[in-house]
């Protein structure tokens, strides 16, 4: 038979909330052992600036006796029993040896309540202290915390009187909490007081609750404010099973809302770290290369951690982790060996690691991507404005150097009717190079075709005479076929290729039996060398 529990009577200025028995340890529950306690039945003194007290009918099956908790004084950390119950500023719980009660509040003012073998004294000035009596196997059954507390041996579970502390700024939430316990709802709706109840609930381990909250959590419109409120939550909660899907959301939010890294950069510079996190952290980014997340850190460390030796340990634990050094250009990895910004040992660690990963096959970068993708975000490339190169330079017999690209069926398919996709810059001779993709119009048939060229960066009055080779693989030996020869001599801003590189119509160069695409990647290369240098 539950035990009911009645609404209190009025002690000081209010009334505590009228908690109703709904099912004891045998309700399919792992609760304390119900024929040695089948209804045990606790009283919550909260020393929190109230005084209520809920009345409690006789149960018949009770055969343990009442426990009574203290909760918290708001000056004193969470989660800490008293050790002494009898020191000057604690509020004590005695047993009344004439078998009656008195409550003493701090101003010295009695009141007479029901035979309850107990009383209740507050000895701190401002310290006010309110009583609700509970159902400990309600209680236990859902929270991890309560059913030790209760049932398992510890120093609290063998006591009459067992003191737990909260804080004034806990009340609200941990009556919710007591509220969710017994009825399985919440009365609260706004996201800050769903977050104080979920941080109660994890807190004294009701995990039902921490579902719930999240639930709601994730169904309420989020906001930057809030999705940063998510991520900010106590480390102990962020890893929480029951919250993972409210943070996977709010990282999700800020990563497609600021996926444009070039057009929010002001906006992105205010961010907290952990919002930085969430949007460096995307596949997806747009931005122009690696080279320009690596700047844009850089830029953001230096404005949040002007420390050098701060900013070296966040950077070495935390975004460092986050930018794809084997996407960045090799030039810019030159500049990561000299970057003051890092220890280093890192700085050299991840720009060897950029540099093997570049001079593997392309096969073999496949495999590692493949090998890593679910361990390592970093050798995974995003969808960047210029796409990420091979380089292979050479000095002797003369300056030559040798350049993969890489493209994807998908991103070929984005290029049709007359779009254009480039290249990294690279460099030769010390001027900047680059490849660009085309979906032209062939000149003789009048019909889309695949188009490779190779541009020189503006710079300077200086005229470059170059000698270069287009190249692809091609089935079924998937070896590279020399595609076209030419020769030119570049000024700034000029580029020279061929409109039709594989002689064939869109359609035929796209279609599934391509010869051109192996495994969905359509491999390029281009041969260059320096034969003179003028300067005008």
């Amino acid at each position: 038979m539950d035990s009911a529990l009645l609404p209190a009577d009025r002690i000081g200025s209010g009334s505590a909330p009228d908690f109703r028995v709904q099912r004891n340890f045998s309700d399919g529950c792992s609760g304390p052992d119900s024929s040695k306690d089948p209804s045990a039945v606790a009283k919550i003194g909260l020393a929190i600036g109230s005084k209520r007290r809920n009345k409690k009918d006789d149960d018949v099956l009770m055969h343990r006796e009442e426990q009574i908790l203290n909760c918290n004084m708001p000056d004193i950390e969470d989660g800490v029993t008293y050790e002494n119950e009898d020191e000057e500023a604690v509020p004590m719980v005695v047993e009344s040896p004439s078998g009656g009660s008195v409550h003493t509040n701090p101003n010295g003012d009695e009141a007479a309540h029901r035979d309850d073998s107990s009383w209740i004294m507050g000895c701190k000035t401002g310290l006010q202290v309110k009583t609700i009596h509970i159902s400990s196997p309600i209680l236990a059954a859902k929270s991890r915390f309560f059913y030790k507390l209760f049932s398992n041996g510890m120093r609290e579970s063998k006591q009459r009187h067992v003191t737990l502390r909260i804080h004034s700024s806990e009340e609200a939430a941990f009556m919710d909490l007591l509220n969710f316990m017994y009825g399985n709802t919440l009365s609260t709706t706004t996201p800050s007081a769903l977050l104080d109840v979920l941080m109660a609930a994890d807190k004294y381990e009701v995990a039902s609750c921490m579902r719930y909250c999240t639930r709601l959590l994730q169904i309420s419109p989020m906001t930057c404010e809030s999705a940063l409120l998510y991520l900010d939550l106590p480390s102990t909660l962020l890893m929480a099973e029951a919250v993972q899907p409210l943070t996977d959301a709010a990282k999700q939010f800020l990563a497609e809302r600021y996926r444009d890294v070039t057009k929010f950069q002001e906006e992105l510079l205010n961010l907290p770290l952990a919002g930085i996190e969430a949007v460096l952290s995307s596949d997806d980014l747009q931005v122009a290369s690696e080279d320009s997340v690596y700047d844009f850190v850089l830029k953001w460390a230096r404005t949040h951690y002007p420390n050098l030796e701060e900013r070296r340990e966040m950077l070495g634990t935390r975004l460092g982790r986050l930018i794809r050094f084997p996407h960045m250009t090799c030039r810019k990895l030159k500049k990561v060996l000299t970057c003051n910004d890092f220890h280093p040992e890192l700085a050299s660690k991840v720009v060897l690691e950029a540099l093997f990963f570049k001079t593997e096959s392309p096969r073999q970068r496949s495999r590692a991507v493949e090998e890593l993708n679910f361990s390592s975000r970093r050798f995974i490339e995003r969808p960047y404005k210029y796409r990420p190169i091979k380089v292979m330079e050479f000095e002797l017999p003369c300056r030559q150097c040798i350049v993969y690209l890489d493209l994807k069926h998908e991103e070929c398919e984005h290029l049709f009717p007359s779009g254009r996709l480039y290249s990294q810059a690279f460099h030769l001779g010390g001027q900047g190079f680059f490849l660009s993709a085309h979906c032209n119009i062939d000149q003789q048939t009048n019909l889309n075709c695949f188009g490779l060229f190779l541009g020189m960066q503006e710079k300077g009055s200086v005229s470059f005479a170059v000698d270069y080779e287009f190249a692809a693989r091609s089935k079924p030996t998937e070896e590279y076929m020399s595609k076209y020869k030419g020769n030119y001599t570049f000024t700034g801003g000029k580029a020279v290729g061929y409109r039709n590189l594989f002689s064939l119509p869109w359609p035929a160069f796209m279609a599934d039996d391509s010869l051109y695409f192996i495994k969905g990647i359509l491999h390029l290369r281009a041969e260059l060398t320096i034969r003179t240098v003028t300067l005008s």
